[in-house]
């Protein structure tokens, strides 16, 4: 290496951090480690901003977060070993829900690899192994000279439906090698295209030409897929007079206020009955899973068409007309050919299909109307007030997040939650990097038992001045898990906790924070949202689940 008084030598971390920042990145999270220090001395020589998390899987939640929030590809800066396996958790739910996340993990040096155990810090067998099931694709780069290439085909891979984490894996002595490779001025990544087969969009047109009841599920894949499939959703189910239903993932895909909308209460068997009773379900971006089939009690009277960019999950669940296709994609190519094709025209037994969806909801209405449920309704409904129409809401695996899953309204905001693998702590990192990734003030909710997980977080928010709201729903325990075990076995065991006072820890960190009763959640989430940098509200309560619809009473 060049000696102190002359330019400094470029190293194959400047390799990485060029090529990134060629590549579009704007910004990295994660935590420094001691093999991967030739990646954070690179940094301190670039424009990329740095987002120093607490937790390393906090860092890959901050990372999924980010992308969310922007359409940009999420980039995540690992150390080897014991830090490479804590982000494993946080990269899971990135690639559950197809978001693009860019990992580079350092590793042990060259003379290491192939698993031959030579005591080296941090030495794994196979660390690329451990990310297989939770990441598309991994790669580990040898030489200095493979880094440009390995990050352009890991950002290709990353931004191609389905979507998803890709992990590049560089060893120490790499990362602080000096290099021949000329600085990186340009790098491109396209995106491989999966347009719809023809046959298969005409074979679709004609069962939707001729179904009379037709119904959409809209999930994950349609957001996921952008603006332009939403817009096409919506034409679509225009076209067919079809009421749709989003998933908790699709949540926001169509217009909540729409005649045409059944919200995303695909937990109620009043909508259950509305898919079931359609002579063709068009399922678009879901796999129709547990959820969303109200717990495998769907069983659908018509013909199906599943269109999905996994061809993984076409047929797993149900058969149908499988389409293998980025959901905005398949949704314009149906929605053209559906203007030039006479259609059977909706009958609903009668009925028209927005009378349809206005009966059904009333229905849903209904049954929580018998069940007691008034301070929770009213908590949401507080909730949603409060918040703007236009913001970013990020909710953790909590009983307020599962009444949002199916009533919240969205409006010309974005609803982002964790059911993609549904671990705990999600909201407040990944809400970290969407406020980050946004520079506008995003709200987060959780649990008191998934606040835990994340509470270090409030130092990175501190740190970083992250316009991140915190609403922590203090039930002093696992709700759900503690519902979940009093109806099945009578009583809860292991769910309650010991509470920690939220609003202190808040303050020692810094981060103002507001104790405040159920009935006044809306003045103090209005007073937080209106504030700078990060804060938190905490509300101490019991919130209940409705009874359940899938289970025979």
């Amino acid at each position: 290496m060049s000696g102190g008084a002359g330019p400094r030598a470029r190293t194959g971390g400047d390799l990485v951090v060029e090529t990134l920042q060629a590549l579009g990145a704007r910004t990295v999270f994660g935590i420094p480690g001691q093999h991967a220090l030739g990646l954070f001395d690179a940094l301190s020589r670039s424009s990329l901003r740095f987002v120093s998390s607490r937790v390393e899987n906090n860092a890959a939640f901050a990372a999924d977060g980010y992308s969310r929030a922007t359409g940009e590809v999420g980039v995540l800066f690992l150390s080897t070993g014991p830090g490479a396996l804590t982000a494993l958790a946080g990269l899971q739910e990135a690639y559950a829900t197809a978001v693009p996340v860019v990992v580079v993990a350092s590793q042990i040096p060259v003379a290491g690899l192939g698993a031959r155990r030579k005591g080296m810090l941090h030495q794994l067998d196979d660390q690329k192994a451990s990310a297989r099931n939770v990441t598309k694709a991994q790669a580990t780069v040898h030489h200095a000279s493979g880094i440009p290439s390995a990050l352009q085909d890991a950002w290709a891979q990353a931004v191609t439906v389905p979507q998803g984490p890709v992990w590049v894996e560089v060893p120490q002595d790499v990362l602080l090698g000096e290099v021949l490779v000329p600085p990186v001025r340009d790098a491109l990544a396209v995106p491989s295209e999966h347009p719809p087969r023809a046959e298969l969009i005409e074979e679709s047109v004609r069962w939707l030409a001729a179904s009379r009841r037709t119904a959409i599920v809209a999930g994950g894949g349609v957001r996921r897929s952008g603006p332009a499939a939403v817009a096409q959703l919506r034409r679509v189910a225009e076209l067919l007079e079809a009421p749709v239903v989003c998933t908790p993932g699709g949540n926001s895909a169509f217009p909540a206020d729409h005649p045409l909308s059944l919200g995303s209460w695909v937990e109620d068997r009043h909508v259950t009955e509305v898919l079931e009773d359609a002579e063709v379900l068009l399922v678009v971006g879901s796999s129709l899973g547990e959820v969303t089939s109200n717990y495998f009690t769907l069983v659908p009277r018509g013909r199906l068409i599943q269109v999905d960019a996994e061809p993984r999950v076409l047929e797993s669940n149900f058969p149908t007309l499988g389409v293998r296709a980025d959901a905005g994609a398949a949704l314009g190519a149906l929605a053209a050919a559906l203007e030039g094709t006479t259609t059977a025209g909706p009958d609903w037994h009668g009925e028209p299909a927005a009378r349809v969806v206005e009966r059904t909801l009333a229905a849903v209405r209904s049954r929580l109307d018998g069940q007691g449920l008034e301070r929770e309704r009213r908590f949401l409904a507080d909730v949603r007030e409060a918040v703007p129409d236009a913001m970013q809401t990020y909710w953790d695996m909590t009983i307020a997040a599962y009444w949002a899953w199916n009533c919240w309204d969205a409006r010309r905001g974005q609803f982002h939650s964790a059911q993609g693998a549904g671990g705990l702590g999600y909201a407040f990192p990944a809400a970290l990097g969407g406020a980050v990734g946004t520079g506008e003030r995003v709200l987060a909710v959780a649990g008191d038992g998934s606040a835990m997980y994340s509470v270090a977080e409030l130092a990175a928010a501190r740190q970083h001045a992250v316009p991140v709201t915190w609403l922590v729903v203090d039930d002093g325990g696992y709700g759900i898990l503690r519902e979940y075990m009093q109806d099945t076995f009578g009583r809860a065991t292991a769910t309650e906790l010991c509470r920690p006072d939220f609003a202190a820890l808040a303050a020692s960190f810094g981060v103002p924070a507001e104790e405040a009763a159920v009935e006044d959640v809306g003045p103090a989430l209005a007073r937080a949202l209106a504030g700078e940098g990060p804060n938190l509200v905490v509300v101490r309560t019991r919130l209940r689940m409705w009874a359940p619809s899938h289970v025979a009473g």
